[in-house]
């Protein structure tokens, strides 16, 4: 269809990780790896912490909804990722591309928030151990995971919306290895500041709130756990959040990196690089950071080998 002297894009061509063609079989073959790690991992989360009696506990439903974003976010990218790595043409439909970038800003907002929540619920067990059941009840962790789903839907829903709104013209090749925002917005023929804008205040107000309550969380923790006597009591509560201050350290520093950024400063290799650590690694190594750091989950994962062998 005609828009101007342009022909109006109906398919983008992603340029992928690399486009050294000797690099396409063992970058398949790494990228693979991952994700099965990643798929059995996660699975592995979810399915110990559904089945077990004894990780049927707050912030091992947290953990679990945690799984299932970082699954949800690794399946929205790794599947066409990998096949782009045997094909030669790298084309995803003016659709298929939509549905990606909604698919991911979901899962990716899903996950800053759910962090957010899993540093309250850590807060109140150390700080207010007594009160715990009952200030973060059942009701409670449905309607905060509720909500969660429910705010990263609209965000997706809006930003998505506000970026393909634009009009994208003869150029079509996208310099990512999949659909994301900035690369997207780089190939518009129309004015971007509008859904730049949107992004911008997106991004920097959801980082900006979950981080302030991750900090106010953690720095009321710390101070809680400096003021128990014992040094073994000092170990157990820190060893019981240590996991979490190290995915949350991670997966923050990764997209302040990535997104609060101005456009002009941003170069597209380096946030490619980032975009494989934050879409693909981090969902592969919560499960080890959750699960080797993590007594209940190996005590739970034996008891669950040990039933499916008996």
């Amino acid at each position: 269809m005609a828009h101007g002297n342009f022909t109006r894009v109906t398919e983008f061509i992603l340029t992928g990780v690399s486009e050294r063609p000797d690099l396409q079989i063992p970058l398949f073959f790494v990228f693979l790896v991952i994700y099965g790690l990643t798929v059995t991992g996660n699975l592995s989360i979810i399915t110990l912490t559904s089945v077990d009696s004894r990780l049927q506990t707050p912030m091992y439903f947290f953990l679990r909804h945690l799984a299932i974003i970082n699954l949800g976010n690794s399946t929205v990218i790794a599947p066409k990722m990998l096949i782009n790595f045997l094909v030669k043409k790298h084309t995803t439909s003016y659709y298929e591309c939509a549905i990606q970038l909604g698919g991911f800003l979901v899962f990716i907002v899903a996950e800053i928030f759910i962090l957010a929540v899993m540093a309250y619920d850590r807060y109140v067990a150390i700080c207010n151990p007594l009160l715990y059941m009952a200030v973060v009840s059942r009701q409670v962790c449905f309607l905060l995971v509720s909500l969660t789903y429910l705010y990263s839907f609209s965000t997706s829903i809006v930003t998505s919306f506000s970026v393909f709104s634009m009009a994208y013209c003869s150029l079509n090749v996208i310099n990512h290895f999949y659909c994301d925002i900035v690369p997207l917005l780089a190939l518009s023929c129309s004015d971007t500041s509008f859904p730049e804008t949107v992004v911008f205040i997106s991004a920097s107000t959801n980082l900006m709130f979950s981080i302030t309550v991750v900090v106010a969380s953690y720095f009321n923790i710390i101070l809680s756990i400096l003021r128990i006597r014992s040094s073994e009591g000092r170990k157990r509560a820190f060893s019981t959040c240590a996991s979490h201050m190290t995915a949350v350290s991670v997966f923050y520093g990764t997209l302040l990196f990535m997104y609060l950024q101005p456009r002009n400063n941003h170069s597209l290799e380096t946030d490619k690089m980032a975009s494989v650590f934050y879409t693909l690694v981090i969902p592969m190594l919560n499960p080890l950071i959750y699960s080797l750091r993590n007594k209940d989950v190996k005590a739970a994962l034996k008891r669950f080998l040990t039933n499916s062998c008996c």
